[in-house]
């Protein structure tokens, strides 16, 4: 379900573009070369999402994803500049790329051998007992039906 997952997300986002604010559709270069930076073949949902609306937000809703391919000048939302840097800082292991961050949370995508569709995961990093990893949807698409779904409210 998770490629039907997306289209159910993209189709409700666009619906109610007033709380949108994404970059726009990215180039299939941009998007390899977000992957040949990452060392990683990523997942058709995400992939699907960052050609058609690279990076941004369905109202409260951000989602980090690919700018350009310059990211010396980069900041987030660029999934690759802040997965990169985490890397480096924070030992974030080489299968996680980074799709959110608020407060403690930073939300990361799982990415599976052979591109196969992998869990969103959030990693809590604050102190107490919220500390420590769960699993918030079993692919991308699920990810952000239920982010959209959320900031529609009961009427999507």
């Amino acid at each position: 379900m998770s490629m039907a997952d997306l289209e159910r997300a993209l189709a409700l986002m666009a619906t109610r573009p007033e709380p949108a604010a994404f970059v726009g559709a990215r180039a299939e270069l941009v998007v390899l070369t977000a992957e040949r930076r990452l060392g990683l073949r990523l997942p058709p949902t995400y992939r699907r999402f960052l050609l058609q609306l690279g990076a941004g937000n369905f109202g409260s809703a951000e989602i980090y994803g690919v700018i350009d391919i310059d990211l010396e000048r980069s900041s987030a939302p660029d999934a690759v500049w802040v997965t990169l840097l985490a890397r480096e800082r924070s030992g974030l292991p080489a299968d996680l790329v980074v799709i959110g961050i608020a407060g403690d949370e930073v939300t990361c995508l799982r990415v599976l051998a052979k591109a196969e569709e992998g869990p969103v995961i959030v990693i809590n990093t604050g102190p107490g007992p919220e500390a420590g990893t769960r699993t918030l949807a079993p692919d991308f698409g699920a990810h952000l039906l239920s982010r959209v779904e959320r900031e529609l409210g009961p009427e999507s």
